[in-house]
C-alpha cells in the first residue's frame, strides 16, 4: 500500500523576480517554476549593429533588456532573453509582416537553421550578471508554397525569429531538431535558467 505524503513546505523567496519581456510564450514557460514573478516590457531598440555576430547581438540585447528594466526596479532578479535564427551565415530576425515571413520560410525550405537563445539574470542588488546562449539546430522539410501560406495565415508568426513557432503548427515544417534544451527553441531555456536562479538563492522546488 502506498501512502501519500504531504509535500515539504517551500520557503518564500526574499527577492522579487521580473521577466523583462512582453512575450506570452516566455511568461508561460517561466510559470512552470511556480515562483511569483511579474513581467515588464523592456522597450529597447533591437536594431542590429554592423560587424556584430549573431551571438554578440543576442548577448547584447538579452542583457540590455534586463538593464533597461533595472532602471526602475530595486532589489530584484531580472530575467532578460533574446532569440534569433541564422541561415547560411545570415540572421533571420522577426519579419513583422506576411510578405517577409513568406520570404524567410521560402529560404528555409530543406535547409538547416540554427536558432540561438540568449538568457541572462541580473541581480540589481549585487550587480551580478549571469549569461548563457543555447543553440538549437532545426532541419526544415522541403514544404510547398501552399503550405507556407496556410501556415502563415493560421499562425501569423510575424513577431517570431525566422517566422517559426515550434510549440504550435510550425512543428509540421520540421524534419528534425537537435538541442540540449527544448524550451530554448520556444524562447526561454529553462534548464540553464533554473541553474542561474538557484545560484541567486531562488528556491524553485
Amino acid at each position: 500500500m502506498c501512502l501519500a505524503k504531504s509535500s515539504p513546505k517551500k520557503e518564500g523567496n526574499s527577492i522579487k523576480i521580473i521577466l523583462a519581456s512582453s512575450s506570452e510564450y516566455r511568461k508561460t514557460l517561466l510559470e512552470r517554476f511556480n515562483v511569483p514573478f511579474t513581467s515588464i516590457s523592456p522597450d529597447i531598440d533591437e536594431s542590429p549593429r554592423s560587424a556584430e555576430s549573431p551571438t554578440e547581438q543576442i548577448k547584447r540585447l538579452a542583457i540590455a533588456k534586463a538593464r533597461k528594466v533595472s532602471e526602475r526596479q530595486a532589489e530584484a532578479l531580472i530575467i532578460g532573453s533574446d532569440q534569433l535564427a541564422v541561415l547560411n551565415g545570415s540572421i533571420l530576425g522577426k519579419p513583422g509582416c506576411h510578405s517577409l515571413a513568406a520570404q524567410q520560410l521560402q529560404a528555409m525550405k530543406g535547409q538547416s537553421v540554427r536558432f540561438y537563445t540568449g538568457v541572462c539574470v541580473l541581480n540589481t542588488v549585487t550587480a551580478n550578471v549571469q549569461y548563457d546562449c543555447i543553440a538549437v539546430e532545426v532541419k526544415f522539410r522541403d514544404y510547398s508554397d501552399e503550405l507556407i501560406e496556410r501556415y502563415l495565415l493560421a499562425e501569423r508568426p510575424y513577431h517570431c525569429a525566422g517566422s517559426f513557432k515550434s510549440e504550435q503548427l510550425g512543428i509540421i515544417l520540421v524534419e528534425s531538431i537537435e538541442c540540449p534544451d527544448p524550451t530554448a527553441l520556444i524562447g526561454l531555456p529553462l534548464i540553464r535558467l533554473s541553474e542561474m536562479l538557484t545560484n541567486e538563492g531562488v528556491v524553485i522546488l
